[in-house]
């Protein structure tokens, strides 16, 4: 048999990659080297990251600074247990990160990843109420078409969809309510109002401000104030996750930075290292942390992981937060923020646009097909295929095509960002859907 020669051909011998039908799939496009917003692939060819590699990276890919202090880690110390032990990149990582978070959150704990953090944060809200005496406590409320990762408790507070449905018999049960988009805020309020007051209810999850994966989808730091009020006077725990809004995304540090009322946990990843290292944490407030605190050793919080505030990654999220938090990080925040703004006005209204969404530096174009919709329609798949011929990185959510590039990306290339979005207007005019798919897919 020949052997591979390409990368992508080696690739396809040996790997299996996520979200991803090995069998139909063609081969994935193979990266050597980032800068800045570019990804260059191994024939040489360039392609603008206008999604962050995932939503993970903030400040360009192969950034100087971050490099240098993951050197500098690395040199000194690479790993240590985290049970019985510390370093000083862990604790000033959460130090500094509590300076900036609500002045509600008081302790952090450390993981891997996004959905751990949610994993976390579910466990601590049971447990809180465990140790309370109050085992009841163990519903959680949850948008529909909310997304919080893919382990079983952050999928079982996650909507239920064609990604989990092999697993629906294995994840708890929840009670969902709708997203209290613009129009909808009353009747959203009325159905967290029919679920607080009951004695099982232990915990509200939510994406502050933005939901990503159901596509970019928004609402008012308004109604969440009101909605987080409510479930407090109830003694309703509130977890925001900023998996995806956290460090700059929105404008703001953190999407609760728009609110009045604080959450009692957050969960964080993503930006968290700009997209150096895998790496997750959970923030809480003082009195879910004291629930911990007994002379009983069963009422600790018994959950960890072998990487769990690993050096490396604290020193690359060290590296990253003092980059965001720098004046010269806020004004390109602020620059793609206005750039976006510009380019909102001009798509909407238009032939074959649904709706433009905009907050901070992400931006969402809804287009409008007259049919098929789904993740898995034809139409998704051409977004993807134009996005590729015009050299750029976007990951379409069906009929949603979404930009939140790194703040590093210059006016320049937004415009080519730009450019793509108005190409797959004209694809959308000229548009025939016909796709059957299984029942279930369109759930």
């Amino acid at each position: 048999m020949p052997q591979p020669t390409s990368l992508a051909q080696r690739d396809h011998a040996v790997l299996w990659h996520p979200y991803t039908q090995m069998q139909t799939a063609p081969l994935p496009v193979p990266i050597v080297r980032g800068e800045g917003s570019w990804l260059i692939a191994e024939d040489g060819t360039r392609y603008l990251d206008g999604i962050s590699s995932w939503w993970v990276n903030l400040h360009g890919h192969a950034n100087a600074h971050i490099a240098r202090r993951v050197s500098e880690q690395l040199q000194t110390l690479e790993h240590v247990l985290f049970a019985g032990f510390t370093h000083p990149a862990a604790v000033e990582l959460a130090e500094q990160l509590l300076e900036i978070l609500p002045q509600n959150q008081a302790r952090v704990f450390y993981s891997d990843n996004g959905s751990t953090a949610v994993e976390v944060a579910l466990k601590m809200v049971l447990q809180y109420f465990h140790n309370r005496e109050q085992p009841e406590r163990r519903t959680f409320i949850c948008f529909r078409n909310s997304y919080h990762g893919d382990t079983f408790g952050a999928m079982s507070v996650s909507s239920r969809g064609a990604f989990t449905a092999p697993f629906w018999p294995l994840l708890f049960q929840v009670e969902f309510i709708d997203v209290p988009v613009p129009g909808r805020e009353a009747e959203v309020l009325g159905q967290l109002d029919a679920l607080i007051s009951r004695p099982d209810v232990a915990g509200f999850i939510f994406e502050p401000l933005m939901l990503g994966t159901a596509g970019m989808v928004t609402y008012s730091a308004e109604v969440l104030d009101e909605m987080i009020r409510r479930c407090h006077q109830h003694g309703v725990l509130c977890i925001a996750d900023e998996v995806m809004t956290g460090f700059g995304r929105l404008g703001h540090l953190f999407a609760t930075d728009y609110l009045t009322e604080q959450p009692d946990i957050m969960c964080f990843s993503k930006g968290l290292t700009g997209g150096t290292m895998a790496m997750g944490l959970t923030t809480c407030a003082a009195p879910i942390y004291e629930a911990f605190l007994s002379s009983e050793l069963m009422k600790a919080l018994f959950h960890g992981h072998s990487y769990t505030a690993n050096p490396v990654a604290c020193a690359a999220a060290l590296a990253s937060l003092a980059l965001t938090r720098a004046p010269e990080c806020t004004a390109q925040r602020a620059r793609i923020a206005t750039a976006h703004a510009a380019f909102r006005q001009e798509m909407e209204g238009q032939p074959g646009i649904r709706e433009v969404r905009h907050l901070g530096t992400v931006l969402a174009v809804e287009y409008d097909p007259g049919e098929d919709t789904s993740y898995f329609s034809r139409l998704r798949d051409g977004f993807y295929q134009l996005s590729l011929e015009h050299n750029v990185v976007l990951r379409p959510l069906g009929n949603v095509v979404y930009l939140l590039p790194p703040y590093c990306t210059t006016n320049e290339e937004l415009d080519l960002l730009y450019t793509v979005l108005r190409a797959m207007r004209e694809l959308v005019l000229n548009f025939a859907p016909a796709l059957t798919l299984p029942e279930y897919l369109h759930d």
